[in-house]
């Protein structure tokens, strides 16, 4: 687990572009069966995430005219339940961080791992999802 004053500006950066903190399985499992389309961030403290997944995925949502309904994130790390409870919804693939999940009501129809977020400009992550959004939302 890491300290609550070095994810702060992390949680707030992501919240800032629309996102909702889930911090319980309570909280995840709720939202799933909300219906409609959602994304979920499962954010880190790498890199990577701040590079490229975090803008990246706020572009995304900024610029697309389609758009997921819900928007939300649980920070890997750090809220272990909510996490853990996410990560079942992403199931078969293996836990990933920082990774984004689309669903269609409450199932899985498009999966971003670390490895393709890795090496992949802000730019490229956007136009990817957006292409996403347009297919799904």
């Amino acid at each position: 687990m890491y300290p609550e004053h070095l994810v702060a500006p992390m949680r707030a950066d992501i919240v800032e572009g629309g996102f909702k903190e889930l911090k319980s399985a309570t909280e995840v499992e709720g939202l799933m069966a909300s219906g409609g389309t959602t994304l979920l961030f499962i954010n880190s403290v790498c890199g990577c995430s701040a590079r490229t997944a975090r803008p990246g995925v706020k572009e995304a949502v900024w610029n697309s005219a389609k758009k997921p309904q819900n928007l939300a994130t649980v920070f890997a790390g750090v809220d272990g339940e909510a996490t853990q409870k996410a990560r079942e919804y992403t199931l078969p693939y293996p836990p990933s961080s920082p990774s984004i999940a689309l669903f269609k009501d409450g199932e899985l129809v498009h999966f971003v791992e670390r490895h393709h977020i890795e090496g992949r400009s802000a730019e490229v992550i956007a136009a990817h999802l957006e292409g996403v959004f347009d297919e799904f939302c």
